[in-house]
């Protein structure tokens, strides 16, 4: 049985490999391949940030009582992230590589550092303190990640 933090940084690295096949096709011209990677792409970071802010977040601030620590400013980073994948949707949709390029590059520094607080400092503090939830949480973090239509949550 996967800890939290494992669970979640795989789908971090699973995200972040969608992303850079998407990179590569818009580097190649190919338009289809851009498309198809990147809606794949937004697809699972959406369905990431869904199960972490409908069950994991509210979990962890029901047993701690943190409900204005690091969820809120994790819930703030997905807001900011959205906007970039909106706007990396769009100037896919126009086919502006340079726009697309100024967006994801923006994306994947904030990725980066939104990733790196996670797992470093939020899911380690999930572990210690659902440790007795694991064994629920983590199968119920999974269905959601891979279960649920691309829905805008």
């Amino acid at each position: 049985m996967h800890n939290i933090r494992e669970f979640m940084a795989d789908d971090h690295r699973r995200c972040d490999d969608v992303f850079a096949d998407a990179e590569q096709a818009v580097a190649d011209g190919d338009w289809a391949r851009a498309d198809a990677r990147f809606a794949q792409f937004r697809q699972a970071v959406l369905q990431h940030f869904a199960a972490e802010e409908s069950l994991l977040f509210p979990a962890f601030e029901e047993k701690t009582g943190m409900s204005m620590g690091p969820t809120q400013v994790m819930r703030g980073e997905h807001v900011q992230m959205r906007e970039l994948l909106e706007e990396g949707a769009a100037a896919l949709a126009a086919r502006d590589a340079e726009g697309y390029s100024g967006s994801s590059e923006t994306l994947l520094i904030m990725m980066q550092q939104h990733n790196m607080k996670e797992e470093n400092v939020l899911y380690p503090m999930c572990d210690q303190h659902l440790v007795d939830y694991v064994e629920t949480l983590v199968p119920r973090l999974q269905a959601q990640i891979q279960n649920q239509p691309g829905a805008d949550a």
